[in-house]
């Protein structure tokens, strides 16, 4: 799901990048404008490996169904830390990225698991980039690979920043209407930087939602 910071362009550069990704300038910004992951597009608004804190498509986290189709993959290479509640946070930071592509799979910004992971900016992100894929008639295919993960507690132990790397490159987007894959030359653009604040949900201990998305696109540290 790359998104970028200008408007959708041509159909077939669009699904390149329908990552969650917002700003290319660099810096870090909230996503008011967001890549498309996978079409190399951006919205007019506002890599495979053994997954070690991504619970499998078929599972389903809180009781939330968070599957994807079998050939959408999100690949999760991260390890867990130690501290209880930010594994936790990490764990429904991957939920709230599943939630999202499966809105992108059932054509809805309603899916029980998008409201359910996030809320607030991250809400509002997750709605942004599911109608853009919604708008462009795509789907999407492949693997999208995050890794490199770290995590940071606010010292009220109320949220936890998530921040990880993104690859697109295996990822594209689809024509719905004519199933046609939509691929781009691998480049600079396949690689996110993004910073999702996860907050504790106020009434449990276990569940977190993504309240704030920060994407840097094009990030070379993530080359």
């Amino acid at each position: 799901m790359k998104r970028r910071s200008s408007p959708v362009a041509a159909a077939s550069m669009a699904m390149a990048a329908l990552l969650l990704t917002a700003c290319g300038s660099g810096d870090d910004k909230s996503a008011d404008n967001d890549k498309i992951v996978g079409t190399g597009q951006a919205a007019k608004t506002p890599k495979e490996s053994a997954s070690a804190s991504g619970a499998p498509a078929e599972d389903k986290p809180d009781g939330v169904d968070v599957s994807l189709p079998g050939d959408m993959d999100l690949a999760f290479d991260w390890e867990k830390p130690k501290d209880k509640s930010e594994a936790a946070a990490m764990d429904d930071a991957a939920n709230y990225l599943r939630a999202i592509y499966r809105g992108v799979d059932k054509r809805s910004t309603e899916e029980t698991a998008v409201t359910i992971y996030s809320t607030g900016d991250g809400l509002h992100y997750a709605q942004v980039q599911i109608n853009e894929w919604i708008k462009g008639g795509w789907t999407a295919t492949g693997t999208l690979r995050h890794y490199d993960a770290t995590t940071r507690s606010a010292p009220n132990g109320k949220s936890v920043e998530v921040a990880f790397c993104a690859d697109s490159g295996k990822f594209h987007g689809r024509e719905i209407k004519t199933n046609k894959i939509l691929k781009t030359e691998p480049s600079i653009a396949d690689f996110d930087y993004f910073k999702i604040v996860m907050t504790r949900f106020p009434t449990g201990t276990d569940l977190w939602q993504a309240s704030k998305v920060f994407v840097e696109t094009k990030a070379e540290k993530c080359r």
